[in-house]
């Protein structure tokens, strides 16, 4: 049986394109391939459920084990499910490609428990470096030893020809050696960079911290890698990517790596993932020339969004709030662009017809960005724009109904609940937390809420995004009633917020995030029953086959 919601996104989009969709959904041919005997959480509804999906190329033609054995012929294929669990394809708007992928055969340094193990883990990777090769990855989280910041002194000993440039699990701050500082040309006379953060001592002198912008320093001291490197890495990434059952991914990024690799990738007919990217706002009108050249790239690879970042981060303390920082009250943060090159940008690229988000964090950035799309939206004029926040995670009370009131969609990551929740009294103290990774109060609003990872901060599996929005148990397991219980959310809304809502974030509802006929064949074949486990053993679950395309990726 199909859903009212079914019937409406089927009757989505262009009229031809919705009367092929119906029109293939209706047929009478036989089918490719038919799965049988399982159990389909088919996305349009929270009960929702049927046996059977027949596909035929990359679509599925026909659910349900009466239409789907109606259409099985000589040469069909036919697949027994044996009463496996199967889910629409999980969508994860917010990765940044590349770099996560890059980190996965990159030292890791998320776990280590103390400075001692810090150090000895960074030495380790060093050794195993061709003398003079930059060591890079980390994921450090200097939470986990009580918060004292790594300095370069901790590690010069131990790394005395290797170049070293480890991130924080944020994203937002590196820790760079001596060496490393050296070849970046960053010294006491290094000016600050707007937007950034270049760490001193009492003495002037540099520490080795290195936040946001100033990144950029390094990043060009670091350079590029090849065309073929940076394609291997992002093939590395989609296995990744389709074994824990996730069928797209939105890299919303400040650059254009990821972008030229898969492009790269789709005209060999190599993705087997599908990409919808989200490029510079700065460059919009690069982005607008390419469009009015190519269009907006098929199923696999899409254009024509823009992504800024606008705050810092939280743990870094250069999120944006109103109020200072609780330990540490000389700071309450930084603007990573001005306001008044965020609004131009917005406007400009909007006009020019692209989607926009822009990543705010604190409770004063959240705010500047809801009224800058609320300004742009009114000189603009009335059209399905679909203005994204990423993150959304720190905000005033009132702030929670803009975004269905705008229409603007929140994409957040649940995961960082759960982490950041370790720590994040200390930063800004129990009362701004009351508003902060506010899932359950945005879903209940009725805004859209389409949930992801922000991998590498976070692990692409969407498992994990799930237990911390319906469980929010914070890593520590210090909250195993919940940290801030009233903003969990049921297990039907946080799955509805990974495939439809994503795909609804990314222009898609009408061929991606349900099991439909005449939607895109992505579905994930799972060990277990969501619904029919324990909620704390989500995690558990694995995944037995992905499929995209109709063509199994996985498994």
């Amino acid at each position: 049986m199909i859903g009212r919601r079914t019937l409406l996104a089927l009757a989505g989009g262009t009229a031809a394109a919705a009367a092929a969709r119906l029109a293939f959904a209706s047929g009478t041919d036989t089918v490719d391939t038919a799965y049988l005997n399982a159990k389909v959480w088919t996305g349009a509804g929270p009960a929702i459920r049927t046996d059977a999906i027949g596909v035929t190329a990359d679509r599925i033609a026909a659910v349900g084990a009466e239409a789907v054995r109606a259409r099985i012929g000589k040469r069909t294929r036919i697949v027994d499910l044996d009463g496996a669990f199967v889910t629409p394809g999980f969508i994860d708007p917010h990765v940044h490609f590349v770099k996560a992928a890059t980190m996965l055969s990159q030292p890791s340094l998320r776990d280590a428990a103390d400075p001692r193990e810090f150090v000895q883990r960074i030495a380790a990777a060093a050794r195993a470096l061709p003398k003079g090769q930059w060591l890079e990855g980390g994921n450090w989280d200097q939470d986990r030893w009580g918060g004292e910041m790594p300095n370069r002194s901790w590690i010069d000993s131990v790394t005395p020809d290797t170049p070293v440039a480890v991130i924080r699990y944020d994203l937002h701050m590196l820790l760079l050696n001596s060496l490393a500082l050296r070849l970046a040309g960053i010294d006491r006379n290094t000016p600050d960079v707007p937007g950034g953060v270049i760490e001193r001592d009492p003495a002037g002198e540099p520490t080795g911290i290195i936040k946001d912008a100033a990144k950029d320093l390094v990043l060009r001291a670091i350079g590029t890698p090849t065309d073929d490197q940076i394609d291997a890495v992002t093939r590395q990434g989609i296995a990744h990517a389709l074994s824990k059952g996730v069928t797209q991914v939105h890299p919303t990024e400040l650059e254009t790596i990821s972008f030229d690799s898969t492009r790269r990738l789709r005209a060999r007919g190599e993705t087997g993932l599908r990409f919808r990217h989200y490029l510079p706002l700065k460059d919009w009108e690069a982005q607008a020339a390419l469009i009015a050249r190519e269009g907006r790239g098929d199923t696999w690879v899409q254009w024509g969004a823009c992504k800024v970042v606008f705050d810092g981060s939280l743990g870094s303390r250069t999120a944006r709030f109103y109020e200072p920082y609780a330990d540490e009250p000389s700071t309450r943060g930084i603007l990573v662009t001005d306001p008044a090159d965020l609004h131009d940008w917005i406007a400009s690229a909007d006009k020019a017809g692209l989607q926009v988000t822009a990543h705010a964090i604190g409770d004063e950035a959240n705010d500047v960005v809801l009224d800058t799309m609320a300004a742009v939206a009114r000189a603009n004029g009335a059209r399905d724009r679909r203005f994204r926040v990423e993150h959304v995670q720190h905000m005033k009370p009132h702030a929670i109904a803009r975004f269905r009131q705008q229409g603007i969609i929140a994409s957040v990551q649940p995961y960082h609940a759960v982490d950041d929740g370790r720590w994040a009294v200390r930063r800004i103290g129990e009362e701004r937390l009351k508003t902060s990774f506010a899932f359950g109060s945005l879903v209940r609003s009725g805004a859209h809420v389409c949930m992801g990872s922000d991998w590498p901060v976070a692990p692409i599996d969407p498992l994990t995004g799930l237990d911390a929005a319906v469980n929010r148990e914070t890593l520590d397991g210090k909250n195993p009633q919940g940290w801030y219980p009233e903003q969990r959310v049921t297990l039907a809304e946080a799955m509805h917020s990974y495939t439809q809502e994503g795909a609804y974030a990314g222009f898609n509802e009408t061929q991606m995030g349900l099991i439909a006929p005449g939607f895109l064949a992505d579905f994930v074949v799972w060990d277990s029953d969501f619904f029919a486990i324990d909620p704390h053993s989500l995690t558990r679950a694995k995944v037995l086959r992905t499929i995209v395309g109709g063509v199994q990726r996985f498994g």
